[in-house]
């Protein structure tokens, strides 16, 4: 697990306390850009390959045009960003649809920013224009996903315990407001087939959405504090949760299971004491694209990297006042917000997977846990594909 650099947000004079946290890193779907916020209402773009050079000191940077650095002043403290693609194909839910300002075609990359305003900013990341201007939240907007298929179906997570579905494809409209959650939403996360949403909040809540129906599916029981970060695998079989709890969770969401527990407390709170152990808050989890792994960060100062087949954490490395994580496109890179604006980054441990993984990867993504046990196939392979044995 070895730091390959950081990105540090120039000093000011001014800006001793609040309000340069960098509450949200993202990296774009082709993996060309990488953006985070970096406190006072700046967001900053930068190509990915840039970046990487920047790192590695054996290598001359060339600066060339294309793609280009862009910095995003927003207006207001940035919480929230998300990249969203488009693909042509995929029709808006709109049917006026020739009264549209923007036709996105397939070279269309867009980020969103929420804001501490509640409102949403849609930029192009291209040429760092601002698009759109969504404004119907009335409090922090403290998390942004879109659909992963191409869609460009955007939803916001709030403070003000509602969550809200935008179409960009037709002008950013709002679809619906998805309503249920008693408290804060803090997160939300899309499954890889878009078909259905996690939200997770303050008051223990994980709520499965079904987003072609926008209807709740069901809550998941089993934190004792609020949960902060949610994510599914890129095969649509699990899903993880972190919570102030000190934990993170791996569901089975499908069947509403638990499958593993990642605990950053030994021995873990009591149900009664869950919140007493601040300095293990788990503040944000992420699944990598190879399926197996997963990195967590918590207020004592660590960030771990974790395999799906242990329960103890495959590597460690210290990172004070960290808030957010993120990996790159490929796995390769952890990525990794603070308090004071920068991002840090991790080249991460290497291992090739099985092909006996790899298939099951395959087959998660178009079959959900109740057809897998529907199949007349020997017990320890059912056990094997719906993750029971890892």
């Amino acid at each position: 697990f070895e730091f390959i650099g950081e990105l540090l947000v120039p000093t000011a004079p001014f800006d001793q306390k609040s309000g340069r946290e960098a509450w949200s890193v993202a990296f774009s779907p082709n993996g060309s850009y990488f953006a985070w916020s970096q406190g006072h209402r700046i967001v900053r773009l930068v190509p990915w390959t840039k970046c990487l050079k920047s790192f590695d000191r054996s290598q001359t940077i060339t600066v060339d045009d294309d793609p280009r650095e862009h910095t995003l002043d927003c207006g207001d403290i940035v919480w929230s960003l998300a990249f969203g693609s488009s693909v042509p194909e995929k029709e808006s839910r709109c049917v006026n649809i020739e009264w549209h300002h923007f036709k996105f075609g397939q070279n269309h990359l867009l980020l969103a920013t929420g804001l501490n305003n509640g409102r949403i900013k849609i930029w192009d990341v291209y040429t760092g224009k601002l698009l759109l201007n969504l404004m119907d939240h009335t409090d922090v907007v403290r998390d942004l996903t879109f659909a992963p298929d191409g869609s460009l179906m955007l939803v916001s997570a709030s403070r003000d315990k509602s969550l809200r579905v935008w179409d960009l494809k037709d002008d950013g409209n709002m679809v619906k407001v998805l309503r249920g959650h008693q408290n804060w939403v803090y997160s939300s996360a899309f499954s890889p087939d878009s078909s259905i949403l996690c939200s997770v909040g303050a008051g223990k809540a994980v709520f499965l959405w079904n987003m072609d129906k926008y209807t709740l599916i069901q809550k998941l029981e089993g934190h004792h504090n609020d949960v902060v970060s949610c994510e599914f695998s890129p095969d649509g079989a699990l899903l993880a949760t972190a919570s102030y709890d000190t934990r993170v969770i791996v569901w089975d969401h499908h069947n509403a299971t638990i499958l593993l527990e990642l605990g950053h407390l030994f021995p873990p709170p009591s149900p009664i004491f869950a919140g007493g152990a601040n300095d293990r808050w788990v503040r944000s989890v992420s699944f990598s694209p190879d399926g197996r792994h997963i990195a967590s960060i918590t207020d004592d100062r660590l960030i771990r990297f974790w395999s799906i087949e242990e329960k103890a954490p495959q590597a460690i490395a210290f990172l004070s006042n960290g808030l957010c994580c993120s990996f790159s496109t490929d796995g390769k890179v952890l990525a990794a917000g603070t308090r004071d604006g920068s991002v840090h980054f991790w080249e991460c441990p290497r291992s090739i997977a099985s092909l006996q993984h790899v298939c099951r990867m395959a087959l998660r993504r178009i079959m959900t846990t109740q057809q897998v046990e529907a199949l007349a196939i020997p017990t320890p392979l059912q056990d094997y594909l719906t993750y029971r044995v890892v």
